[in-house]
């Protein structure tokens, strides 16, 4: 497949510091096609524990008592932190930036994507660009899949906010048509999207390094989390097989290996999953 012209933002951008992370979960990004745009959600396998969920809250329980209060300010800072980062990036190359939001939701909602349950996990919707979190999938990340971490959880926001990166910069729409062009390959350039998000996330992360907010054992549980969450490894623990044919994010080896170079290099120029000879 030969690379696609897409215009990525090129430098390393700068932003306030913050803790973060990389996704810990046994997941597959769907892609749907819906409300004019297609979300990247997360599937969970079949036999994982969707039942637990945020502690149920009344309507008016004062900020002081929320107990998801740290977490939900925790998150708001890591998307606006890479919020931030994106948008200085996009402002020193001269391309527009339309700033994304972040909703928090509990058991499902509805979205310009169509409606989501809390067993999607967290996901963006390019037809309303939204990161949607649902915090209860914090919880099971620690409990049920071991991936836990600061740095995993804002990992899970920063790889939302790169398929953010891919709407403002046109990569999700060429993919899509090239997906419905090329059906037979649409897993492939779905690997390479997801890739390439992974990468976007490195990125973000090489900023906070920059400013001296990673603390030791950030990176370790971000490598661990990316390789959790590859599709060999999730299939092999689903099936005790391994399908290459059917991956839609690539290998836990991939998964790790195009955040590092994210991270490595810190500019979005080094994320071209599309070029021929990569992935």
């Amino acid at each position: 497949m030969g690379g696609l012209p897409f215009p990525m933002p090129g430098g390393r951008g700068g932003a306030a510091a913050g803790g973060l992370g990389l996704i810990g979960v046994l997941i597959v990004v769907l892609l749907q096609t819906c409300g004019g745009g297609s979300g990247a959600t997360f599937n969970l396998p079949a036999g994982f524990d969707t039942s637990a969920q945020a502690p149920g809250q009344p309507t008016g329980i004062p900020a002081s008592e929320d107990p998801d209060r740290d977490l939900k300010d925790f998150s708001s800072y890591v998307f606006t932190d890479t919020q931030e980062t994106w948008s200085g990036t996009f402002q020193r190359d001269g391309q527009p930036y339309e700033n994304a939001q972040l909703v928090f939701y509990t058991g499902g909602v509805n979205t310009a994507c169509g409606g989501a349950s809390s067993a999607v996990g967290p996901f963006y919707c390019p037809g309303d660009q939204r990161v949607y979190l649902d915090l209860s999938f914090y919880r099971q990340m620690q409990q049920q899949l071991g991936a836990s971490g600061d740095f995993a959880w804002a990992y899970v926001i920063a790889h939302e906010m790169g398929h953010h990166v891919q709407t403002q910069t046109g990569t999700s729409d060429q993919v899509r048509d090239l997906q419905r062009q090329n059906p037979d390959q649409a897993n492939q350039l779905s690997v390479r999207q997801e890739l390439q998000a992974d990468c976007y996330a490195g990125v973000w992360a090489n900023t906070v390094f920059q400013e001296g907010a990673l603390e030791e054992g950030d990176l370790e549980e971000a490598f661990a989390a990316s390789e959790a969450v590859g599709d060999d490894r999730i299939q092999r623990q689903a099936t005790g097989s391994v399908n290459p044919d059917t991956f839609t994010h690539g290998s836990s080896e991939q998964r790790r290996n195009w955040f590092n170079r994210g991270y490595e290099s810190g500019e979005a120029s080094a994320c071209d999953t599309y070029s021929p000879d990569e992935v």
